[in-house]
């Protein structure tokens, strides 16, 4: 088959290859030789898959490690088991370091036209409790899962769906599986290496005894009422639950697999003893025997980090713990390294166009407004005060670290100018002041702006006051009113919230490969044009068509990127993207590449000092690969 040339060096690169004279010898891992003895185990070189997975630790500068240990996180809430699944990132293909596309689970993969996507599974893979690992598993979740009606209502989740149509499965072999749909799925790859990926397999041999084709109904749905369930397809999807990873009972191909049943207030992770992955010299990832989850109060994090409960902790932690944090390596075993964020903004204002308001929306979506109201913030000032000058001035754009990134887009209309802001200001027509100096609207109104926050975040309302100062130079008077998330997003789709405050692109640091949907209208969820956000998502059903040329044309743009066949047509429709974003101010950002305090044990290696925290693409430490991390016996200082 044709490799298309977009995924061509992702999917060579994710190939395993082997030494020469093929896979090196392997040595059974020390904490699981009694079961070996036993007969309870079969030895190692049964427990890994025929080709298996060698991470080539010296690449990325990373040592071979050692076997054994125990590596503590501090969480919050029940529900933060999920974690596990994030850190984990076992995918069938994941992100490298360098953002490529790389085969994990699988053994390789083709892609011919974006259309069809052939994925060859690893001979001798076994979930967690050593059951294979086949098609049987692929089969299991497209026919007896995505297509049940009984269990999946709502239909074939978003990322399988092309023009609203699903793909053709087919099983090839015992390793092999096939997805062609008729036209183009750019996104399916990179939605399979998400932090929660699209998950196109399921421990058939485990679900099966819950699932009313292959059992009981009657009997099934008794046992659902028992446990205050619905009927056989709830207690299916219990028992299920694979991103929650809080069923012991449930296999996994995770490098960790939990053994506790919750409520627990400590969850013990215990290595995976099939996992697919060694090192050169044959031992079988991951090095750490075993991760605890420590739950407590989420306020009470900080604190407990900083008393050395924690040996790698980011979770829980802001930029204002920094200085106690630091304080605490003088006292405990640990260091506080500074990692990137990758947000586009840290924080940006989200002034609403499609505002019920018809005065408001008329000013915001007349693009002097936006640029004024940008250019009368004193973003070196908020820098300074807020983040003590470790981030960048910028608007909500792409970091350094993309290929996508150029000057142009982090700085347009973001030099404080209140002259430049006053002329433009002129120009809308906001001329007349009332006796507070306040610019008047069309309508008589003073120009006052409230900004809405989800009330979630002291750090949001600081950076308010700052804007405030600026803008009330201009002539527009600044109010900020709390909220809770729902309601806060609900009051922003009907319209009735003129302008926002939240985070910008979650995807800082994208290539040519991944979406730019992000900086068009795609979602309801956008707060700068939710209901045009929501026109395109439902494909025409819901919300409005929107009113802007640039808008149009981003959707436009975003459809041709789909199309495009070439990496060097994506990269040029991104630039034209970004420049259009850029010009617009649809969104404001204030600075990006804020700072992310990471508490690392200086016993714990193969974790870079310095790295980049974001949820997508990263998921946070998983793309750095928790299970090569290991834990030498030695006292004090990092190699």
């Amino acid at each position: 088959m044709r490799r298309s040339a977009l995924f061509l060096a992702a999917a060579l690169a994710g190939t395993a290859a082997f030494p020469a004279g093929g896979q090196p010898v392997l040595v059974e891992t020390p904490l699981l030789e009694a079961a070996v003895k036993a007969g309870t185990l079969p030895p190692v070189a049964a427990r890994v898959p025929a080709q298996a997975n060698i991470a080539v630790l010296e690449k990325h500068g990373k040592s071979l490690g050692r076997h054994g240990g125990k590596l503590n996180l501090l969480m919050g809430k029940q529900k933060d088991t999920k974690i596990m699944m994030v850190y984990g990132y076992a995918r069938l293909i994941s992100y490298d370091e360098n953002l490529n596309f790389v085969s994990d689970l699988l053994a390789d993969f083709d892609v011919q036209d974006q259309r069809i996507f052939t994925f060859r599974l690893r001979k001798g893979h076994k979930w967690s409790d050593g059951h294979p690992f086949t098609t049987e598993d692929f089969r299991y979740y497209w026919e007896d899962i995505a297509t049940n009606t009984d269990i999946s209502s709502k239909g074939l989740p978003q990322a399988l769906l092309v023009q609203g149509k699903g793909p053709t499965f087919e099983v090839l072999d015992e390793t092999t599986v096939r997805y062609t749909w008729s036209a183009p799925n750019p996104n399916f790859v990179p939605w399979i290496a998400r932090p929660r990926p699209l998950l196109l397999y399921r421990p058939a041999h485990y679900l099966k005894q819950f699932h009313a084709k292959y059992g009981d109904e009657a009997k099934l749905n008794a046992a659902a009422r028992k446990e205050n369930k619905r009927n056989w397809a709830n207690l299916h999807a219990d028992r299920d639950r694979w991103y929650r990873m809080d069923n012991p009972a449930r296999p996994t191909l995770q490098p960790w697999h939990n053994s506790t049943k919750p409520p627990s207030e400590r969850f013990i992770f215990k290595r995976n003893p099939f996992y697919h992955r060694v090192d050169k010299n044959g031992r079988q990832l991951p090095y750490i025997d075993n991760v605890v989850l420590n739950h407590g109060a989420t306020n009470m994090v900080p604190a407990r980090t900083g008393s050395g409960e924690a040996d790698l902790q980011a979770r829980y932690l802001r930029f204002d713990h920094f200085t106690f944090l630091k304080e605490s390596e003088k006292r405990y075993d640990f260091s506080v390294r500074l990692w990137k964020k990758a947000r586009g903004s840290q924080i940006a204002l989200f002034p609403n166009l499609n505002a019920r308001d018809e005065v408001w929306r008329d000013l915001f979506q007349d693009v002097r407004f936006r640029r004024a109201l940008s250019i009368a913030i004193h973003r070196a000032e908020i820098n300074q005060v807020i983040y003590y000058g470790l981030a960048q001035e910028s608007q909500d754009t792409v970091l350094r670290k993309s290929p996508l990134y150029k000057d142009a887009y982090r700085t347009a209309w973001t030099a404080f100018d209140l002259s430049q802001a006053n002329k433009l200001l002129d120009e809308v027509g906001l001329t007349e002041r009332d006796e507070d100096g306040l610019r008047l609207l069309p309508d008589g109104r003073p120009a006052v702006i409230t900004v809405e926050t989800a009330g979630e975040s002291t750090e949001q309302t600081d950076v308010l006051e700052l804007v405030r100062d600026g803008w009330r130079q201009v002539g527009i008077k600044l109010l900020s009113k709390p909220s809770q998330r729902e309601v806060f997003r609900q009051r922003i789709y009907s319209g009735d919230t003129i302008m926002s405050i939240w985070s910008g692109v979650s995807n800082g640091i994208p290539t040519a490969l991944m979406s730019p949907s992000e900086f068009s209208p795609s979602n309801r969820l956008q707060l700068q044009w939710p209901r045009w956000g929501h026109y395109v998502q439902s494909g025409g059903k819901s919300g409005e068509m929107p009113e802007l040329k640039p808008a149009k044309r981003l959707i436009r743009l975003n459809e041709e990127w789909t199309n495009a066949t070439s990496a060097s047509e994506k990269s040029k429709i991104w630039h034209e993207v970004l420049q259009i974003h850029a010009d617009n101010v649809f969104v404001i950002g204030l600075v990006n590449g804020t700072m992310q305090p990471v508490v690392i044990s200086n016993k714990l290696r193969n974790i870079p000092a310095e790295g980049v925290y974001n949820w997508h693409p990263g998921a946070y430490f998983g793309i750095y690969k928790p299970a090569t991390f290991w834990l030498t016996e030695e006292k004090g200082g990092r190699s």
